[in-house]
């Protein structure tokens, strides 16, 4: 070991009659901890609203989705078989997009009615858990009732807004009526609740309905047309190129949207403010070096004497500069050590910390009907991680620069005239 790191370690610690440096160096890294901690678990948690919503995002929505300009999509089957060519492209399956009303007794709510293809789509979304019933049923007419009742799959929340229960009826309202002698008369259909579904996702749960693609043609008075198709890749991450491709591939009056598009103010502003919370929360960092720069300074002032009687034996300048640069790496290196220890723990079990909060005092820290998430997610991305560390070393080296400087520079006369 070299005198240089011999004498940093012993500098921090302590005599007896230097308590109050011990107790700054102590404050130093409590203060790059707590820093280095704090970022690695805000990190973890925007990275983990990211990817729960993009999985949330991406199970109800598909990666692409095609439609056609001038109306409802007639040869469907025939652009299915000609955009399974496109490389990349995994499935495919029709779908039916309309707004509707829903009434139940009493209950009236505005939803999102979605005909579905049950023998494609699984291939190509998901619904995420089925808390009831299931999907297959929406195929099935309900043979007990009278006349047969088609099926419908609701959101959990939907489902409670309305006070509908598995195997109720409901009545779906559409927008598109009928034509008869005493004017426009909205169309309407008697459905039975053959399913609940459960997507994690508040704002899906609340609002979408989906009926087979058959029913959905009758009710919206298509015929044999579909709103479009939706579409699965293989690289969610190539969704924009495969999406041109499509539309070079079929032309007029075809046109394809990826989920990068339909939501790209969402990531956009998940990106955003997790660029705010790194560099608010780096301020912890840098006032933490704030402190080893003072403790540096404080130990210089102390060490005098010593630097003095080190210098009239022959240590250069450059092994002085040495000494206080390693005592505040040092400092550094713990902290940032016993900082990522305890930002990974809490991170890597941050939904079980978050669950004996809840239920210690007794509350809900995201309530589904005002969050997108009813969770807490974590994931931790081994570069953040890497980031910060080296981030925090290189402040801890910076703030070591000038006092260490200025301990080089002083001269053993002047610190040894009155001895």
């Amino acid at each position: 070991m070299s005198y240089e790191w011999f004498i940093s370690l012993r500098y921090l610690r302590a005599k007896r009659k230097q308590i109050f440096l011990s107790v700054i160096t102590f404050i130093s890294i409590g203060g790059i901890l707590l820093g280095v901690a704090a970022l690695i678990i805000v990190l973890a948690v925007m990275n983990g609203f990211e990817k729960d919503l993009r999985d949330k995002i991406l199970g109800i929505n598909s990666h692409i989705v095609l439609m056609e300009h001038l109306g409802p999509m007639k040869d469907h089957r025939r652009i299915a078989a000609e955009i399974q060519k496109v490389p990349g492209v995994v499935a495919s399956t029709p779908f039916i997009y309309s707004q509707v009303m829903l009434r139940h007794n009493r209950g009236v709510s505005g939803a999102v009615l979605r005909g579905l293809e049950t023998s494609s789509a699984y291939a190509v979304i998901s619904l995420g858990r089925i808390a009831e019933g299931k999907i297959e049923a929406l195929d099935e007419v309900q043979r007990g009732d009278t006349p047969p009742l088609p099926g419908i799959l609701l959101g959990k929340e939907m489902a409670k807004h309305l006070g509908a229960f598995l195997f109720d009826t409901v009545t779906v309202v559409s927008p598109f009526g009928e034509a008869t002698p005493l004017g426009v008369i909205p169309k309407m259909k008697r459905f039975r609740v053959v399913g609940i579904f459960d997507s994690g996702f508040y704002e899906y749960d609340s609002t979408l309905a989906y009926i087979s693609l058959k029913e959905a043609q009758s009710l919206l008075g298509l015929g044999e047309g579909v709103t479009g198709l939706e579409i699965k890749v293989q690289d969610i991450y190539r969704a924009d190129r495969i999406a041109r491709e499509i539309e070079n591939k079929l032309g007029f009056p075809y046109w394809a949207r990826h989920w990068m598009e339909m939501n790209k103010n969402l990531f956009s502003a998940l990106r955003l403010e997790k660029r705010v919370m790194f560099i608010i929360l780096s301020l912890i960092v840098l006032v933490a070096a704030f402190n080893i720069i003072t403790t540096l300074i404080m130990v210089v002032m102390d060490k005098n004497k010593d630097i003095a009687v080190l210098k009239a034996m022959g240590a250069t300048r450059n092994g002085i500069m040495r000494i206080f640069v390693y005592q505040g790496l040092i400092i550094g290196a713990i902290g940032t050590f016993l900082g990522t220890a305890l930002g990974l723990v809490v991170a890597f079990n941050l939904s079980a910390i978050s669950a004996f909060v809840e239920r210690v005092m007794g509350i809900k820290i995201l309530p589904g009907d005002v969050y997108y998430l009813t969770e807490l997610p974590s994931r931790v991305n081994p570069g953040d991680v890497v980031v910060i560390v080296i981030g925090t070393m290189f402040l801890s080296f910076i703030s070591t620069i000038y006092p260490s400087w200025r301990a080089s520079r002083l001269d053993p006369a002047e610190a040894l005239r009155y001895e």
